[in-house]
């Protein structure tokens, strides 16, 4: 089969009224040649940062020319892949890749990286044959972050209840199957550090048909501490300290002692091995180190004490980090960090290269973030452009773009195919009382297509 690519062009009025919302960041470069009078601008990659970063471009220059490539069949990035499906109106993250545990045992079946078990959950082709094993007892989350709670909520959450979402049948299917009782969430650090909100929090605490459980040895002496933090996290750490500390009331207290599922948090925890079964075929736990907390403020870090605790468990999925990943090598990239180097978006020693989301700034933010940030990518360029900064003359523009495409045998699928794509979703997911039930298979999406 003909490798193909996902196109978009033109699409400079849509953009103009249709930015999908977003909480998610993807990321993008943006190399262009522009004549004095009507830029041309290429964006790769149809996640959020670029969106916003177009509309940007679009707004303050009335004869930009954008064209924007997408290596999915279908737009919108992580808007589309990397929601839960429980919350539509959120995003979690945007980077293509995740960082490694890197510890003995983490090839085993039953670990998973969490984006990939996200993708699973949401349709992302490639995670689609995933299959995790739901058989177990009790699972573990490494990682505190909006991530782990969201994959946490979905593996508690009664399957009635994601029914009129738009999670692929495949994954509820599988959830309804599911045997998993107990999620541990796992972090190197301490209640001080955690890295969700207080709304994802909530949530856990509220979730029907589970209980938490915080151990309050875990948050003694934190009660002065709390109180010279910033708002949000002196807010975060009340409810977490109430939660753990106070004896709930009727009510509440009735609903956790008839609740059949649990999750909890484990702090001062580091993996340092998954623990195989007796035939060495799986998952069966997980060695944890015992840390302490060193240094102060920012440069708190979790350290070793030198105790170690097993935690038996039949599916482990991390959530620790992402990265981005090189794009090209021609565009410079700090493997380290995960990033492009530049200097407010404009990529180091490249002129005419710019970037934005996560791959401009690393793995951190939100929505709010990434528009912020995404908006300055593009007043950058636009400064450039009105400094003559960058270069001139006649280019081709997509009609190269096209002609390289043809050379290569790719067949791009066109923003009027991804509207017949998105026609069939939504009329699939009607049928069965949901927003949308999602294509997964490439080669299915093509012969829709006629392709």
């Amino acid at each position: 089969m003909a490798p193909r690519c996902w196109r978009w062009w033109p699409w400079s009025s849509w953009t103009r009224t249709r930015l999908p919302p977003s909480r998610s960041i993807q990321n993008f470069g943006q190399h262009f040649s522009t004549q004095e009078q009507t830029p041309q601008i290429c964006v790769v990659g149809s996640g959020p940062a670029g969106f916003y970063t177009a509309q940007h471009l679009l707004k303050h220059h009335s004869r930009a020319h954008v064209d924007i490539y997408e290596k999915q069949l279908v737009p919108f990035g992580l808007v589309r892949f990397g929601v839960a499906p429980d919350h539509p109106e959120v995003k979690s993250y945007g980077a293509e890749d995740h960082q490694a545990l890197d510890i003995p045992g983490e090839e085993l079946p039953g670990v998973f990286a969490a984006r990939a078990f996200v993708g699973w959950y949401n349709g992302l082709p490639e995670n689609r044959e995933l299959a995790p094993d739901l058989s177990c007892d009790t699972a573990v989350i490494l990682g505190q972050g909006n991530v782990a709670l969201d994959v946490a909520r979905i593996l508690l959450t009664p399957p009635d209840h994601l029914e009129k979402t738009d999670i692929t049948e495949a994954a509820l299917g599988a959830l309804r199957q599911s045997r998993v009782k107990t999620v541990w969430i796992v972090g190197r650090r301490g209640p001080l550090q955690v890295a969700f909100t207080i709304k994802e929090l909530r949530e856990m605490i509220q979730l029907p048909g589970t209980r938490p459980m915080l151990d309050p040895v875990d948050f003694l002496g934190l009660q002065d501490r709390i109180k010279e933090a910033a708002r949000p996290r002196k807010r975060l750490m009340e409810l977490l300290l109430r939660t753990a500390t106070e004896k709930p009331g009727v009510e509440e207290a009735a609903r956790r002692a008839s609740a059949s599922r649990a999750w909890g948090l484990r702090f001062f925890r580091s993996p340092q091995q998954v623990l195989p079964s007796p035939d060495g075929w799986r998952v069966a736990g997980i060695r944890l180190a015992v840390t302490r907390l060193e240094g102060i403020g920012e440069a708190t870090r979790a350290v070793p004490t030198g105790d170690v605790e097993d935690l038996p468990c039949g599916l482990v999925l991390s959530s620790v980090g992402y990265k981005s990943r090189p794009i090209d090598p021609s565009v410079p990239f700090d493997p380290k960090l995960g990033v492009i180097p530049n200097m407010e978006g404009r990529v180091v020693d490249v002129p005419g290269l710019y970037c934005s989301g996560w791959v401009k700034r690393g793995p951190t933010g939100v929505i709010t973030t990434t528009m912020t940030d995404s908006f300055l990518t593009g007043q950058i360029l636009l400064q450039d452009l009105r400094a003559g900064h960058l270069p001139s003359g006649p280019r081709p523009g997509s009609v190269a773009i096209k002609a390289l495409l043809d050379s290569r045998g790719v067949w791009p699928v066109s923003f009027s195919d991804w509207e017949k794509l998105d026609a069939e979703e939504v009329s699939r997911g009607q049928a069965l009382g949901k927003p949308r039930e999602k294509l997964l298979d490439p080669q299915e999406m093509l012969q829709l297509l006629g392709h």
